[in-house]
């Protein structure tokens, strides 16, 4: 007879039987139907290999669409640490040129990645080298070569300062993208354009689903590569740089340290920037050598400085066209207004010289003869607080905001500074100085050719800017917009200072040298005080007077007066521009030639 203890173990181990065959049953259907999608796809994952499609990056034209960077190919090898072969390093280090030890650093310094990540060790790697390669690849397991682009420069411009390069992504760089766009290897702008632009430039990238086996070798396309993702090249940058002014200015000021900046009045847009020195931009295309970038960072003229946005300087006499501007727009003078100058003015006990005795002088006297002594005086009527204001209406003493990243905001001092720096009782002398652009007051070559566009285009214009727009795939144009710059000056005042730079260059002026029948430029000469040697050399223009098409300043270091160097060079970049624009130049008239020490118009800036 069955006990009543039995038939209930019995039925214990049934029901136990039961729910762990449920359970299990559950679990079977949950991963075959219920997660099935999310399983294949992960196993799918585990054998396919994504293979990255760099886009072609946009290249520049200049405003007349001529090339000034594009791409070219170049071979780059490459070594896989999951197949390479270690004992191979020394021997493939001394084929590719490589420095003792390079490619061990790479594979340390890359250890954190994926294995099956290939890592570059040569870009830009010769026809020999690639040939030597394939004939030997069964002997180099994990070593292979890819055809990727690297930039050219075939241009007459060279532009250092202005395109800027690329360079393999840094991990610091990687770790700040909150796009994660880059993977170790990619390239990124790193100056210039290149930088500022880059994501216009970069593209989108693509990529191809490759089948692959255990040992992760191609089978195939994964689903017939109806997954993979075509790359889109980069938009294409229409520069506002025209090749034949920046050319020019490039000889014109090589073999000196300074910078040329040309502007066209109406738009803003910059024809012409040089910051010289220079450096050779092929040398950042390919792999850069360590013994180019050893010389370009322990050079003192500082090569890869750029000038033309960053180096700060007294403006000299070149402000006596914003004080002028702001004497008259407050009422301080008019144009029949006369001030003394018997050689100099005296503050305190203190003497103050000008470059002559130049007895009763209106406004358009002092901008002509750069007289000193109507400028000690002004600035006293004019107030410092009040000029810092007006030169804030011209982005003197802030940035710009060209489109690069690189720019210095200048200095115009006021009377909080003063009180900051010596007190309530700061000595007033020093707004003589001042008044001439001497002293505290510093800008940059390219806010003295903003101040001369603005002046030229009866106070207004547009914030610089290098880019006038970009070409989509499509090849359709789209222009990039920019802020307008209206100082709200009156046009009567303007015309006033106009034509006082007219008559520098065209009457009894400091720049006579540079005067042409065919094309009138206005200009004013400037000479910036050094301490440690030479002064500087400064020239700001506008041509041609009557409807002015391009503004110009020079600034030329340790060259002595405005007249003698500055002025000459803005002179060949106006008169190579206006050509081009179709402009008749006469051939026969000759080009004005500076002599570093002449000191012509009686030696006046």
């Amino acid at each position: 007879m069955i006990s009543f203890n039995y038939i209930l173990r019995k039925n214990i181990l049934l029901l136990l039987v039961i729910i762990v065959t449920g359970v299990y049953g559950f679990k079977l259907l949950q991963m075959q139907i219920v997660n099935n999608q999310r399983f294949e796809e992960r196993s799918s994952s585990n054998s396919i290999k994504v293979v990255q499609q760099t886009p072609l990056r946009g290249v520049f034209y200049d405003r007349n669409l001529n090339i000034l960077v594009k791409n070219i190919a170049s071979y780059t090898v490459r070594i896989t640490p999951k197949f390479y072969d270690t004992s191979r390093t020394d021997f493939l280090e001394a084929i590719l040129s490589l420095e003792k030890g390079t490619i061990g650093k790479l594979l340390k310094k890359n250890k954190i990645n994926s294995p099956y990540q290939a890592i570059k060790v040569k870009k830009d790697a010769s026809v020999d080298e690639i040939g030597w390669i394939e004939e030997n690849s069964d002997k180099l397991p994990g070593v292979d070569f890819i055809v990727e682009l690297q930039r050219g420069y075939t241009g007459k411009a060279h532009g250092a300062h202005i395109f800027g390069y690329i360079r393999e992504i840094s991990q610091k760089q990687l770790e700040k993208d909150k796009d994660k766009y880059y993977v170790q290897g990619d390239f990124i702008g790193t100056a210039g354009l290149e930088k500022s632009y880059e994501n216009l430039l970069r593209g989108e990238k693509g990529f191809n689903y490759i089948l692959v086996d255990a040992m992760r070798r191609e089978i195939g396309r994964y689903k017939d590569g109806k997954n993979d993702k075509l790359s889109l090249k980069g938009k294409d940058l229409v520069l506002s740089i025209d090749e034949t002014a920046q050319s020019v200015a490039e000889e014109a000021l090589r073999g000196r340290s300074g910078a040329v900046v040309a502007i066209e009045p109406s738009s803003g847009e910059i024809l012409a920037m040089v910051s010289m020195p220079d450096y050779d931009l092929s040398q950042f295309s390919a792999v850069l050598s360590k013994d180019y970038l050893n010389q370009l960072y322990t050079d003192p003229l500082k090569p890869q400085f750029n000038r033309a946005t960053m180096s700060l300087h007294p403006p000299g006499s070149t402000f006596k066209i914003l004080a002028s501007l702001a004497a008259l727009e407050m009422g301080v003078i008019d144009e029949t207004s006369t001030l003394p100058c018997t050689g100099g003015y005296t503050f305190g006990n203190r003497f103050f010289k000008c470059h002559g005795a130049h007895g009763a002088t209106n406004v358009y006297s002092a901008i002509e003869g750069s007289c000193n002594t109507f400028y000690y005086q002004l600035i006293f009527k004019v107030g410092l607080d009040r000029l810092k204001d007006f030169a804030t209406k011209f982005h003197l003493g802030v940035k710009t905001n060209v489109d690069l990243l690189e720019e210095a905001p200048g200095f115009i001092p006021n009377t909080a500074y003063y009180e900051k720096r010596y007190g309530k009782n700061w000595p007033r002398g020093i707004l003589v100085s001042l008044g001439i652009g001497q002293g505290e007051i510093s800008m940059t070559p390219l806010q003295l050719a903003l101040m001369s566009a603005i002046v030229a285009n009866d106070g207004k214009s547009y914030e610089p800017h290098l880019v006038k727009g970009y070409l989509d795939e499509n090849k359709n144009y789209h222009p990039l917009k920019f802020t307008e710059i209206n100082t709200g000056i009156q046009k009567k005042n303007l015309d006033i200072v106009k034509k006082g730079m007219y008559l520098v260059v065209n009457g009894a002026g400091t720049a006579g040298n540079i005067r042409r029948n065919d094309i009138h430029i206005a200009g004013k000469t400037g000479t910036a005080q050094n301490p440690h040697g030479l002064d500087h050399s400064i020239f700001i223009a506008f041509a041609p007077y009557e409807k002015p098409e391009i503004a110009v300043a020079v600034f030329v270091e340790n060259a002595g007066f405005g007249s003698t160097y500055a002025a000459p060079i803005a002179q060949q970049v106006i008169i190579a521009y206006l050509q081009k624009k179709g402009y008749k130049i006469d051939s026969g008239f000759p080009m004005a030639q500076g002599v570093i020490g002449d000191t012509l118009s009686g030696g006046v800036d």
